[in-house]
């Protein structure tokens, strides 16, 4: 059933749970994060990522949707880190209704301007915003942030951010990356303790593919609501297409896309499991 992004979120923050958000590119994705949360009686979010978007277009906004509505358990559709306001209009145009505004690039100022401008558009609609404050370092869909331009978000300025902005949900960046982590991940819980007490609404980490358990636990005692996964899920899918189509066997176009649906498909539910979330649909 398609609800609100804020219905999921504010639900995961009073159940003390976090909300997965898988990025999805096509029928298969959508598939195999609806499939493991019927199987994990989860919620969930399909995320579409600005790159997909251009590749795939209002289709792919109507298969996500589509996917999400005749699903038994509550999901919701997000244009996650979309820096475009043309972008985060065609997503809106196309039947979108939460978005990710992704200023972080910008000093706060312009973050400010940005963010608060994608919002009354996005709110006009009555959908959700999520926006980032500082900027994660790693690789994503072929955009790589260096260490060097990486900025942890200052809680002194969280407060002001999320009060003149007007978002639903705020990406902290305490040392999470996004893709692979180089090492041993470090994140700064006493950071995001203090974002905690200084905003209101419902916190997102990025780059939760290779977080160990108690990293991911701690973040959701700490107000985490919900976490950005695609690293593993979408290596799950490429290490099955390519062992099925190395095989002794030519294998059928519909014999790859569910090898790929049922590779997936368990990353998604340990995720979920590892969210909490699992029966609280």
């Amino acid at each position: 059933m398609l609800v609100s992004t804020a219905e999921l979120l504010n639900g995961a923050r009073e159940g003390g749970y976090a909300i997965g958000a898988f990025n999805v590119y096509n029928l298969e994705g959508a598939s195999a994060v609806v499939a493991a949360a019927e199987a994990e009686r989860s919620p969930a979010m399909l995320q579409i990522l600005p790159t997909a978007l251009k590749h795939g277009g209002p289709p792919l906004v109507a298969l996500c949707l589509t996917a999400a509505r005749e699903a038994s358990v509550p999901m919701t559709v997000h244009l996650d880190h979309s820096a475009s306001a043309e972008d985060i209009q065609t997503a809106l145009d196309a039947g979108l209704t939460s978005v990710m505004a992704d200023g972080s690039h910008l000093p706060f100022a312009d973050n400010v301007a940005f963010t608060r401008q994608m919002a009354d558009l996005v709110h006009e609609q009555g959908g959700a915003v999520e926006a980032e404050l500082g900027r994660l370092t790693g690789t994503e869909d072929g955009l790589t942030v260096p260490e060097y331009e990486a900025r942890l978000t200052n809680p002194g300025e969280a407060a002001d951010f999320v009060a003149q902005t007007d978002i639903d949900a705020l990406a902290v960046c305490i040392g999470n990356v996004h893709g692979r982590y180089p090492g041993e991940p470090d994140l700064d819980f006493e950071r995001l303790d203090a974002i905690r007490n200084t905003v209101a609404v419902p916190l997102v980490l990025h780059g939760a593919s290779g977080l160990p358990e108690a990293m991911v636990r701690r973040s959701i005692e700490l107000g985490v609501a919900k976490f950005n996964v695609n690293t593993e899920v979408r290596a799950a899918y490429l290490e099955a297409v390519r062992k099925l189509v190395e095989g002794p066997d030519s294998p059928d176009l519909l014999d790859l896309m569910r090898g790929a649906v049922g590779a997936m498909e368990p990353v998604v539910s340990a995720k979920l499991q590892l969210f909490g979330s699992v029966g609280k649909a």
